[in-house]
Order: C-alpha cells, then structure tokens, then sequence
C-alpha cells in the first residue's frame, strides 16, 4: 500500500521531505478550496522543484463541474506544472455519462501531453450529501474513460470519515470493482492510523492522508509534522507484514 500525503505549500512540502523516505506520493492540493480542491500552478511546480526527484507529486484539479472543456484545461495546467498523478473530483457529475465524458476529456488532455502521467477519477463517499454520483459508479467511470485509478474521498469534511459513508465491505467492493478494471484503488476521507488495519484487508493501494498527520489532527490550521508522517507509515509497515503472515488484523 502506497502513502499519499497532502501538503498545501511549498514549506509543507519541505516538511514532507524531511520524511520522504517515509511517504511515496506527495499530493498538492488547496484545503480551504474543498475536498480536492486545487492549488496554483506556480505551487505545484515549486514543490515539484523542492521534494526529492524520485517522489511523484499528484495534483487535484478540483471538485469539478460538470464541465468537461474546463477541466481538461485544468488537468492539463495541472500536468504542465509537474505532476504525475493528476487527480479530478466529480462533484458536479451527477452521472456516470456525465462522469465519463469528463475524465476522457481529462485522459486526452494529460495523456497527450505526457503519456505516462497517471489520471485518477476520484468520487466521494459521501455523495449523497451532494447529489454527485455513486461511489461504486467511479470504478466503472475510470475504466470506460482509460484513467489509471478510482479513488473515494470525503466532500464534506466535518468530522465524518470515509468509514462512515462507506463501510469497510463496500470500499471491498470498490476495490474488488476497481481492480477487475487493471486499475489502481485509491481510498482517503479523514483516514486515521485506526483504519489501517481494515484499508490494509480490502487490498487497498493508495492512502491518501492529511489530517492524521497534521498537528493536532487538523487538517487546516495544523500542519504535517515529520515525526507524525513517519509514525503514519510505521503503522502501515506494521499491519502489512501481519497481513502477509495470515494474522487477522485488530484494529
């Protein structure tokens, strides 16, 4: 399982650094502009220049509308400016046409551009709070529309986490649904170290997290602390090895 942590400046990516070895994906993003929401073109490429080179930086496009045009040029901005992992919310998407016709939008855009650069359609756990579609909509999304993974995050953060909108047996399902594909399953949402042992059982490949290692857990105000990172992963290692030894997860 691969961990994705979410700086949002170039001091938290220095701060990301200091624990690269500890980390595999560094994802750009802007807090306070949503879930997914996205940060300046000028910061992805910053902290692409000061993270070590063989960290890939994601980006997220936004919580997009159901705007294809508008979101192929985001993700394309997005690509330009240094990342690899190029990550689109379908918030505005209310169906899974609506949702394939923009992620191809997006795969033509960056793939054109980079063929190697991985597109991720990431749905939300939570869609029913916002009326985007189903979370077991996005595997099928990202498959018909060639994009390299699905992922699920939260929309509203307010303190609910991504087991509380989707239970551990239907992320499986996602994950089974995703994997059937050839695809990458990627599953975020307030993650905390308590929720490894489950993400760890259904097979999960990405984690993304922020708020488990941010300073008092907070997402906004805190800020991602190295110690807090390097914990994060031991857990990971942890529960990994006991995983591959048949021993039931706890936690």
């Amino acid at each position: 399982m691969l961990l994705l942590i979410s700086p949002d400046s170039v001091e938290e990516a220095l701060d990301c650094a200091k624990a690269a070895e500890h980390l595999d994906i560094i994802d750009v993003k802007k807090p306070d502009e949503g879930s997914l929401g996205a940060n300046f073109p000028w910061v992805i490429k910053e902290i692409r220049d000061v993270v070590p080179a063989d960290k890939p930086v994601s980006a997220t496009v936004g919580d997009v509308p159901y705007k294809p045009g508008t979101v192929a040029q985001a993700a394309l901005g997005a690509v330009v400016s240094g990342a690899t992992y190029i990550k689109v919310g379908l918030y505005g998407c209310t169906t899974p046409d609506q949702g394939i016709e923009v992620m191809r939008a997006v795969v033509r855009a960056v793939k054109d551009h980079r063929p190697e650069a991985l597109v991720v359609a990431s749905g939300y756990a939570d869609a029913h709070r916002i009326g985007c579609v189903n979370p077991l909509a996005v595997p099928g999304i990202a498959a018909r529309s060639g994009a390299d993974a699905a992922m699920l995050d939260t929309a509203v953060k307010d303190g609910t986490r991504l087991f509380d909108h989707v239970p551990p047996d239907v992320c499986a399902e996602f994950v089974r649904l995703t994997h059937a594909s050839g695809l990458l399953a990627a599953l975020a949402g307030s993650v905390k170290q308590t929720d490894l042992g489950q993400l760890t059982r259904i097979g999960t490949d990405i984690v993304g997290v922020r708020g488990a290692v941010c300073e008092g857990g907070d997402r906004n105000a805190g800020r991602i602390q190295p110690h807090l990172v390097a914990a994060f992963r031991a857990e990971m290692d942890r529960l990994a090895e006991q995983h591959a030894a048949g021993v039931p997860a706890v936690n």
